[in-house]
């Protein structure tokens, strides 16, 4: 008997947890786009929010070898225990080192991994989401290239998920596909630059028109030829053209492998992790930019997702009151951009340190508590519900040997005990019974001039401040 049958004033309680029984309900319901187009429910119609972790084993090298050293049993237990916390989901890197080494071909050992992973997952009552190929566990020597850009890659892409979602056509345990974790369109390769010239020459036609939109009339152009902009070029149409261009690559590179997978499997859910520096206010340069623009991508998914670390000032330390206002507004920001064209938001990457000192950086990021972490995690949830409607934190353990904030980052320690974060996780995942009100995007909030922010360093400063203003006013006691 499960804890609904042996409880069912608990079960009623708990609301949207319960939807992921244990074992004995059987398959976990199909997840899809509410009516409204704006969050999740099951085929029956109850809400659903993602809420969980990505998940990687501590003690698997860095990057972790998810499924090199795949370890069924205490894939397990660990399942148990995020759905014990109130879990319901766990994004997990899938590889070219164990998936897919030959194009057209996927390998029969990491599917095997995968369909266990899959049929434990499902037994605790939670949800995949697997996010497709990346270099976890090593890059073939054909996809090391521009694997944007370069025709050859896209095309073996394209086969991966066709393949991958045949196979796994009609599975409810997976929540959705996300095509790559934080893609960015590169600056300056050889697949980029005969693109470029494409890109121009649809555009323009021919020289002599590049020239006048550039202002450019004394330099010599052959179309064809045109390198790109170089990464410190100054504000103007050039550069302006060159991020276009750059956003063109990224919108056929979505909308090719969505195509792919709804060709296999019509019901299943499409996204991609976007970087935060999709969203072009906190750049270092132009040419960070990831070329993901969140309006361009979002006709082609079904549902976007974020990112999000705070670094408005730098590397965060909680210092101050000061530096934790600035990171909200700026989670605010990138959050409410994501939000704007209207499809649900999962914030699929979050967290921060906690609970000791960091060692990379050679060591000169301070400690911080447990506490001080619990904090942050939460406030990324709550000042960012309505806007969106998932949220999944960066690894489920800390993971010493990283070399970055995973090192201490998790709900559990490397050895298991429960962190500060964990127990407010627990609280949170109970917080919205009937799914996530939608949040109205304030009338009175700055609007990016999202083409001038995209070559305009002082631009971007300036509407970072504007930003800031307008959010202490927003938000009490800010």
């Amino acid at each position: 008997m499960n804890l609904i049958q042996c409880f069912p004033g608990w079960a009623r309680r708990v609301g949207w947890v319960v939807l992921l029984a244990s074992a004995t309900a059987g398959p976990l319901p199909k997840i899809q786009i509410s009516p409204d187009g704006r969050g999740f429910v099951t085929r029956e119609g109850r809400p659903f929010v993602p809420f969980g972790v990505n998940y990687f084993r501590p003690g698997t090298g860095w990057a972790p070898q998810v499924w090199k050293q795949f370890d069924a049993e205490a894939t397990r237990r660990d399942f148990a225990r995020l759905r014990a916390l109130g879990g319901n989901c766990v994004r997990v890197f899938l590889t070219y080192g164990s998936f897919y080494r030959e194009p057209g071909r996927l390998e029969p050992e990491g599917l095997a991994k995968l369909d266990q992973f899959l049929a434990l997952a499902e037994e605790a009552g939670l949800y995949v989401h697997p996010t497709g190929p990346d270099h976890w566990e090593g890059l073939p020597e054909w996809a090391r290239g521009d694997r944007l850009a370069e025709e050859q890659v896209l095309r073996a892409l394209e086969d991966f998920w066709r393949l991958l979602a045949a196979r796994y056509r009609g599975r409810s345990v997976i929540f959705a596909y996300d095509l790559l974790n934080e893609p960015e369109v590169r600056w300056d390769t050889p697949a980029l630059r005969a693109r470029w010239n494409a890109w121009l020459k649809e555009r323009y036609g021919e020289a002599e028109k590049v020239r006048e939109a550039w202002g450019t009339r004394d330099r010599p152009m052959v179309l064809g030829e045109v390198p790109v902009p170089p990464r410190d070029a100054p504000p103007g149409r050039e550069l302006l053209d060159f991020q276009h261009c750059r956003e063109a690559v990224a919108v056929e590179w979505t909308r090719r492998q969505a195509a792919a997978i709804r060709a296999a499997d019509p019901g299943a859910l499409v996204t991609v992790g976007l970087i935060q520096w999709s969203v072009p206010v906190g750049l270092a340069g132009a040419w960070q930019y990831s070329g993901f623009r969140p309006a361009q991508q979002a006709p082609l998914l079904d549902f976007l997702e974020v990112h999000f670390y705070p670094l408005a000032r730098g590397f965060y330390e909680y210092r101050d009151t000061e530096d934790e206002v600035r990171n909200l507004a700026y989670l605010d920001l990138v959050v409410r951009e994501v939000a704007r064209p209207g499809k649900p938001v999962v914030i699929a990457e979050f967290g921060w340190y906690g609970g000791g000192q960091p060692s990379f950086n050679q060591g000169r990021h301070p400690y911080a508590t447990e506490e001080q972490q619990a904090r942050w995690c939460r406030l990324v949830v709550e000042r960012t519900a309505g806007l969106a409607c998932g949220w999944l934190n960066w690894g489920f353990y800390d993971h010493p040997g990283a070399r970055d904030v995973t090192e201490w980052i998790g709900l559990l320690t490397a050895d298991g005990r429960e962190k500060a974060w964990a127990r407010a996780f627990r609280e949170l995942s109970r917080r919205w019974p009937e799914g996530v009100p939608l949040a109205v995007l304030p009338a009175d909030a700055p609007r990016p001039d999202w083409d001038r922010l995209l070559i305009d360093g002082a631009a971007r400063d300036a509407f970072r401040t504007q930003v800031l203003e307008w959010y202490r006013t927003r938000v009490p006691g800010q």
